[in-house]
């Protein structure tokens, strides 16, 4: 598979996108407009690896290949460090709401408060998951998969803090899962990539089952919902992206079912305590109020009622689990859109959302572009491509290379890396000459090499499951910054921590440094 090093990655609602190239650093692009994406912040930080943006914060957290094992966070507006974590292995995957954060490595995943990054609960000795495959609702449901050889998976409930239901969702392993917005539903694909199913997440019923197709298995890049709730979108490494409709009515039937079994089993219950007390009464005592009294076929007539209760309550829940009934759910198993990619066989991300009021299909791809579709949610069919963004562009401070210093720098890096040992040497050129593509390579192999170290057979690891750790001070030139007056290092307290956090996470949208200082700074400046 053809790539470029670009790794591009959607914030939860889809409003921004960060733009990822381990050799440059990172730039963060804001989607408001399908003619103009405007790039909101770039810096340089090499080696980059990980990074995901909360909602339309200023928090920003990020993993870099000198540091695998350490989460950075930080508030990229001010361009400050908040914490740094350090866990025992690699981080392979992070996923936050307002509330939580995951971080997903090989062995275990920890959740924790984002406003204070305190350590809430750890999940252990899960199966073996090397691709950090997990995903978070934004009301804090967890699913991650459980086995190694299957497609089974489990649902925790992060903001209580236990385990909720176990699903079989496929025969083979998962490859991609991600929850609606509304955290109601759980989209599922294996690594076949020809099913995509669709579960509630109340019950564990099966709700919907598309076929991407049967002619060939793919491999699934990304499984996200619409804005909404009311579309699925997946990527993979073929030249078409498929776009689902979600049932509506078998989303409601699916969330009823689990009221009506409820009801059917009260029922149940009743009637069987009901056929218990009767037959306990002697035929003397039968005969009894058999004469005294005609209710007492009245009685038994009214656990008729009961049992009619129960007997129609039982028809209803049976009728929607009927294989007739759900074949002609499961009979929607067609893409009700598609979008024809330019260049198949590309790591490609997608996102459904308003843009301007408009439904639009965004698609981003491993060679830095960003492409917006229009998209008709009434009759579906080919999505007509709108316009396309190039997200590359260089970053301030950038040198362009002189040709021949480039082969030459090309043919040294080639003789260093056949003679030198299986370490990271050259992920310390950040400060050095601008980097060409032959020691991109080196620099990505590298770190490859490092992480396959850290994440050997070998698991166990004496050091601590999480260490905070104080990050690098960087001068607070802000107007609190100054009247504070500039601390020694390392002195970030708790509170300090979590004021920032809490800044970072709640910093409104549209408003940056100069705009939030009060109206005496602006003066004393002028």
């Amino acid at each position: 598979m053809a790539t470029s090093g670009y790794k591009l990655n959607f914030n939860q609602d889809f409003t921004s996108i960060s733009v990822l190239d381990g050799k440059d650093g990172f730039r963060i692009f804001s989607i408001n407009n399908s003619d103009k994406v405007e790039e909101i912040y770039a810096r340089e930080s090499p080696h980059i690896i990980l990074i995901e943006r909360l909602f339309n914060s200023s928090l920003v957290v990020k993993v870099t290949a000198e540091k695998p094992n350490c989460l950075q966070m930080l508030h990229f507006k001010k361009n400050q460090n908040i914490c740094h974590c350090a866990y025992g292995s690699n981080i392979l995957s992070i996923r936050m709401n307002r509330t939580r954060l995951i971080v997903c490595l090989a062995d275990s995943i920890h959740i924790h408060d984002i406003r204070d990054m305190k350590m809430l609960h750890q999940i252990e000795n899960i199966a073996p998951n090397e691709l950090g495959l997990c995903t978070l609702s934004l009301n804090s449901h967890l699913a991650y998969p459980i086995s190694s050889t299957s497609g089974e998976l489990r649902i925790f409930n992060a903001t209580k803090l236990k385990p909720s239901i176990t699903i079989k969702a496929h025969e083979s392993r998962l490859s991609a899962l991600n929850f609606s917005p509304s955290g109601q539903l759980l989209a599922t694909a294996s690594e076949r990539g020809t099913v995509i199913r669709v579960f509630c997440v109340k019950n564990g019923q099966r709700v919907q089952e598309f076929r991407r197709g049967t002619m060939r298995c793919v491999r699934i890049a990304s499984l996200v919902f619409s804005i909404h709730g009311y579309f699925l979108g997946a990527t993979s490494n073929t030249e078409t992206v498929h776009i689902f409709k979600i049932d509506e009515k078998a989303v409601i039937m699916a969330l009823e079912a689990e009221a009506l079994q409820a009801a059917k089993i009260a029922a149940a219950k009743q009637l069987e305590k009901a056929e218990k007390h009767s037959s306990h009464c002697t035929d003397d005592a039968k005969s009894e109020t058999a004469v005294e009294t005609a209710p007492t076929d009245t009685t038994v007539i009214s656990t008729s009622p009961s049992s009619g209760w129960s007997d129609y309550l039982s028809k209803t829940v049976s009728s929607y689990l009927l294989p007739t009934q759900v074949s002609d759910v499961l009979a929607q198993d067609r893409a009700f859109a598609t979008v024809v990619l330019a260049q198949p066989g590309m790591r490609h991300i997608c996102g459904i959302t308003y843009v301007q009021k408009e439904l639009k299909v965004l698609i981003a791809s491993e060679e830095g572009f960003l492409y917006i579709h229009d998209f008709n949610k009434e009759r579906g069919g080919v999505c007509k491509l709108q316009a396309v963004h190039d997200l590359r562009g260089a970053l301030d401070g950038v040198v362009e290379l002189n040709l021949h210093d480039s082969l030459n720098k090309m043919s040294t890096d080639s003789l260093d890396k056949e003679t030198s040992p299986r370490h990271v040497p050259t992920i310390n050129v950040a400060g050095s000459a601008p980097v060409d593509s032959s020691l991109q390579i080196t620099a990505t192999t590298s770190s490859t090499n490092l992480c396959s170290a850290t994440d050997g057979k070998g698991k166990k690891s004496t050091a601590p499951r999480c260490i905070m750790e104080n990050p690098e001070q960087v001068a607070d030139n802000s107007y609190a910054g100054i009247l504070k007056g500039q601390r020694e290092a390392n002195t970030l307290t708790d509170s300090d921590k979590f004021r920032k956090l809490c800044d970072a996470i709640d910093t409104p949208t549209k408003l940056y440094d100069e705009c939030q200082f009060p109206p005496m700074a602006i003066a004393a400046r002028d």
